[in-house]
C-alpha cells in the first residue's frame, strides 16, 4: 500500500515555464545530443548548415571555418547576411530574433529557403544558448551590424560598427562553447571536422568551404565542381572498379535527387546517405529506396538477358550490394527526420521517387554497358555463392541444439555473473598473456579470451573464408550475437569487449585486424560503445620502495625527473603482456579503479571505410604513401 505522505508537492505553481533559451540549456540533449565531444562538435555543425542553406539557395560560394586558440570557433559566408530590420510581431531586430528565439528562422515557408538543412529553426539559437558568449556580424545594404551575446542573452541591442562595400554580404559567427554545460575536458578535433566539410563540399557542388585551425596551424580548403561522383571516386580510389561512375540527377515533385553508384572488387558495402547536405548516419527512405532499385533492376537485367537461370533463385539485397559505393542525396522542401540531431529521413514519399529514378537510369546503365554489367552480375553470382557457404559455416559457428543454448570455445575463460550490463570480457594474444591475464582478473565479472596468432585479415576474405577460421569462430561464439546480416546485439554476453595486445608492432597489427573484423562485421558493437582497447603499461621504474607505471616516454621522462632518481632508478620496459606477473597485470591494465581504457567510436564511417580499405585491403601504393607520410608520427616502434 502506497503512502502519500511524503509525496513532492504537485500544484498549479509547480508547473515552470522555461524563458527564452533556457529549455535548451536546461535540456542539451534534446538539441545537440548531449554534452560530450560528439555534442561539442555538433555545434560547429548548426551553424556550418546555416551557410550551406545560403549556397544551397544559390546565394552562397564561400565558407570559412576558423577554430581560434581559445577555442572559439567563426563561421563565416558571403551568403545574403542574416536580416537585421525591425521584425513585425517581435518588435525588435531579426537578427536577435533568429538567435535568442527557439523555432525561429525563414525555414517555414516563408519564401526564405525551398531547400535547408536547418528545419526547426533551433539550431543557431541553440548553439547561442549553450555558448559562454556569442557574437554575429551581419554585412548587408553596405553596413556592418553586429551584437554580442552572453549565455544566450544580448548584451545589447543590435549596433552598426562601420561601412562595408556595398556588394558585400554576409554572416559571420564566432562563439566560444560554455564549460558550464559541457563540462568534461574536451577539445574540438580538426579531423573529424575536416570530413564533416569535405562531406558537405561533395555534396554542396560549387560550395567552397575553407577551413582552419589557428591551434595547430592546419588548414585545408575544399571544392568538388563533381559532387557526389567524385565522392564516389574519392571512396573507391584503393580499389579496384569494375565500371565508370554511374550518376542520375533529377527533379520529381520539388524534391531534387541524385545518386552515384561504383561497383569494386571488395566485399563489403560502402552506401552512404545524404538529405538537404546532412549525413543520414542512420539512413531512411532515400537509402532504402536506392538499395532497393538496385537489387530488382540487377534481378531483371540477369534475368532477361539469360546471365540467371530459370532454376536459379534471385539475388538477394546482400548479393547485390557486396562490393557496392554509392552515394544517395536528396534536397527535400519539407524533410522528417526522426530528431533534431537527423539522424535518419523519415519521409515516405521520398522511397517511392528513390527507387523509381534509380532504376530507370541504372537499368539504362547497364544496357548501354554490357560489358560492365556482366562484371556486375558475375561479382553478384559469386556473393550468393558465397553467401550460400557462409550460411553453412555460420551456422556451424553458432548451431544451437536442445542441450545446450550456446557451445562456448574451450579456450575462453568465463566469468560467474551473468547480467551482460556489468561483464568484461578481454581479448588477448597469445597463450602467455592470457595466462597472467586468468590469473590475475577479477573472475566475477572480467572474461579472457586467448587468441593464438592473427586472425584472418577480413578485408581481403569473404564471409564464408572468415566463418572457417578457428580464432573469429572462437570470438563469435564468445561474444552471442552472431554476425554480420544476422547479428543480434540483444545476445551480447558481456557489456564491454575490452582488445588487450601487447604494445609492439606484432601486437598493432593483431589489434587493427581485429578493429577492422569488428568494423566491417560486428559495427553495432562499435555504436552501441561496447568497443575497448586496453593501454597496459610501457615502463615499470622502481626507486627505493616506490613502484610507478608509465604509459609513455615522456611520462617516463617526467616520472624519472620528479622522483628525482636520475640513473638510481630501475627502469623495466614492456614489451609484451607476458612479462608482467599476474598481479602487475591486474594493477596496472585491468583493475577498474586504476586501469586506463580507449572507448572505439567512429565519428565519420566514410572515412573509417576508406582507411581500413587502404591499410588492410590489397593495394600496396596507398599503404606505402600512409607510411611514408606518418613514419615520423609514429609513438611505439620496435627497433
Amino acid at each position: 500500500m502506497s503512502t502519500k505522505a511524503n509525496s513532492a508537492k504537485y500544484e498549479a505553481e509547480n508547473i515552470q515555464v522555461l524563458e527564452g533559451l533556457e529549455a535548451v540549456r536546461r535540456r542539451p540533449g534534446m538539441y545537440v545530443g548531449g554534452t560530450d565531444v560528439k555534442a561539442l562538435h555538433h555545434l560547429v555543425y548548426e551553424v556550418v548548415d546555416n551557410s550551406i542553406d545560403e549556397a544551397l539557395a544559390g546565394e552562397c560560394t564561400r565558407i570559412e571555418v576558423y577554430i581560434h586558440k581559445d577555442d572559439s570557433v567563426s563561421v563565416r559566408d558571403n551568403g545574403r547576411g542574416i536580416p537585421v530590420g525591425m521584425h513585425p510581431t517581435m518588435k525588435k531586430s531579426a537578427l536577435e530574433v533568429v538567435m535568442t528565439t527557439l523555432h525561429a528562422g525563414g525555414k517555414f515557408g516563408g519564401g526564405g529557403y525551398k531547400v535547408s538543412g536547418g528545419l526547426h529553426g533551433v539550431g543557431v539559437s541553440a548553439v547561442n544558448a549553450l555558448s559562454e558568449w556569442c557574437e554575429v556580424e551581419v554585412r548587408r545594404e553596405g553596413k556592418v551590424h553586429f551584437q554580442r551575446y552572453e549565455r544566450g542573452t544580448p548584451k545589447g541591442a543590435v549596433k552598426v560598427i562601420g561601412k562595408s562595400d556595398a556588394s558585400e554580404s554576409g554572416t559571420k559567427t564566432t562563439y566560444k562553447y560554455d564549460p558550464q554545460i559541457f563540462k568534461e575536458e574536451m577539445e574540438l578535433r580538426f579531423d573529424t571536422l575536416v570530413q564533416r566539410f569535405r562531406e558537405m563540399a561533395f555534396v554542396t557542388r560549387g560550395v567552397t568551404i575553407f577551413f582552419s585551425d589557428e591551434r595547430t596551424n592546419r588548414e585545408m580548403t575544399f571544392y568538388f565542381e563533381g559532387g557526389i561522383t567524385s565522392f564516389v571516386r574519392y571512396l573507391n580510389r584503393n580499389r579496384e572498379t569494375l565500371h565508370p561512375v554511374s550518376y542520375v540527377e533529377k527533379q520529381i515533385e520539388g524534391i531534387g535527387i541524385e545518386a552515384a553508384i561504383q561497383y569494386t572488387d571488395a566485399f563489403t558495402e560502402s552506401v552512404y546517405s545524404f538529405a538537404n547536405t546532412i549525413n543520414t548516419v542512420d539512413g531512411g527512405t532515400h537509402l532504402t529506396g536506392l538499395r532497393a532499385s538496385l537489387t530488382r533492376v540487377i534481378n531483371d537485367y540477369s534475368r532477361k538477358g539469360g546471365l540467371l537461370k530459370d532454376a536459379d533463385p534471385n539475388f538477394s539485397g546482400d548479393d547485390t550490394r557486396e562490393g557496392l559505393t554509392a552515394i544517395v542525396s536528396i534536397k527535400h522542401p519539407d524533410p522528417q527526420f526522426e530528431s533534431q540531431t537527423k539522424v535518419k529521413l523519415m519521409n515516405p514519399e521520398v522511397q517511392t521517387y528513390v527507387t523509381q529514378i534509380v532504376a530507370e537510369a541504372f537499368y539504362t546503365f547497364l544496357e548501354e554497358n554490357p560489358q560492365a554489367a556482366r562484371a556486375i552480375v558475375a561479382k553478384c553470382l559469386t556473393s550468393a555463392r558465397a553467401r550460400d557457404a557462409a550460411r553453412k559455416a555460420r551456422d556451424l559457428v553458432i548451431r544451437k541444439s536442445a542441450l545446450e543454448s550456446l557451445t562456448l570455445p574451450g579456450k575462453l575463460a568465463d566469468c560467474s555473473e551473468r547480467d551482460s550490463t556489468k561483464t568484461e570480457l578481454y581479448i588477448v594474444e597469445g597463450d602467455s598473456a592470457g595466462g597472467s591475464a586468468k590469473q590475475g582478473r577479477d573472475r566475477h565479472f572480467q572474461a579472457i579470451l586467448p587468441l593464438r596468432g592473427k586472425i584472418l585479415n577480413t578485408e581481403r576474405a569473404r564471409l564464408d573464408k572468415i566463418l572457417g577460421n578457428n580464432e573469429v569462430k572462437a570470438l563469435i561464439s564468445a561474444l552471442g550475437t552472431g554476425i554480420g546480416d544476422n547479428l543480434d546485439i540483444e545476445g551480447l554476453r558481456y557489456g564491454r569487449v575490452i582488445i588487450m595486445t601487447d604494445a609492439d608492432v606484432d601486437g598493432s597489427h593483431i589489434r587493427t585486424l581485429l578493429l577492422t573484423f569488428f568494423f566491417r562485421y560486428m559495427p553495432t558493437l562499435i555504436e552501441g560503445g561496447h568497443l575497448y582497447i586496453a593501454q597496459p603499461p610501457l615502463y615499470r621504474i622502481a626507486y627505493k620502495n616506490t613502484v610507478k607505471y608509465t604509459y609513455s616516454d615522456k611520462e617516463k621522462d617526467k616520472t624519472i625527473k620528479e622522483m628525482a632518481a636520475g640513473d638510481k632508478a630501475s627502469i623495466q620496459r614492456y614489451k609484451g603482456l607476458g612479462e608482467m606477473n599476474p598481479e602487475q597485470l591486474w594493477e596496472t591494465t585491468m583493475n577498474p579503479a586504476n586501469r586506463t581504457l580507449l572507448q572505439v567510436t567512429v565519428d565519420d564511417a566514410a572515412e573509417a571505410d576508406r582507411t581500413f580499405d587502404m591499410l588492410m585491403g590489397d593495394a600496396v601504393d596507398p599503404r606505402r604513401r600512409f607510411i611514408q607520410t606518418h613514419a615520423k608520427a609514429v609513438r611505439n616502434l620496435d627497433v
